[in-house]
């Protein structure tokens, strides 16, 4: 693992940790080189998923891209990182079980909205709102 501050490969493990749901690791870091401390997520990557997006065409699914607009929606607000891995790995299980290879985005967009919800009003409002019409608030 590279150092993000000095790109040094020569890195070592202080500290690992499984995730509430057992599904990732979370790992300290310490750079030999300048001494810099970072940590790493370590997860199970889902290969053979499409996306299969509202104009028909399919792309793989990015559980980043994922978590990147999860991001944006909970900008500023009061959530644990560890509760949205949480929710976005049973949110794929969930999803895996439902669908071959192939999820429509839409269902995916759906599954996420009834997730968010419970956990943070403000978080649901704007990821929904970039997936759903809202004619007033």
């Amino acid at each position: 693992m590279l150092c993000p501050n000095c790109n040094s490969p020569d890195t070592r493990v202080i500290d690992s940790r499984t995730s509430k749901d057992n599904q990732s690791i979370r790992r300290r870091r310490e750079c030999n080189e300048c001494g810099h401390r970072f940590t790493t997520l370590e997860e199970t990557i889902r290969d053979g998923l499409l996306v299969l997006k509202k104009d028909g065409s399919t792309e793989d699914f990015s559980q980043a891209k994922l978590m990147a607009s999860l991001k944006k929606a909970l900008e500023k607000r009061p959530v644990e990182t560890e509760r949205i891995h949480i929710m976005v790995n049973e949110l794929i299980r969930t999803l895996e079980k439902a669908y071959d290879d192939r999820i429509p985005s839409g269902a995916i967009a759906n599954e996420v909205i009834r997730r968010l919800r419970p956990i943070d009003e403000i978080a649901w409002v704007r990821y929904a709102a970039g997936y759903k019409h809202f004619v007033e608030a």
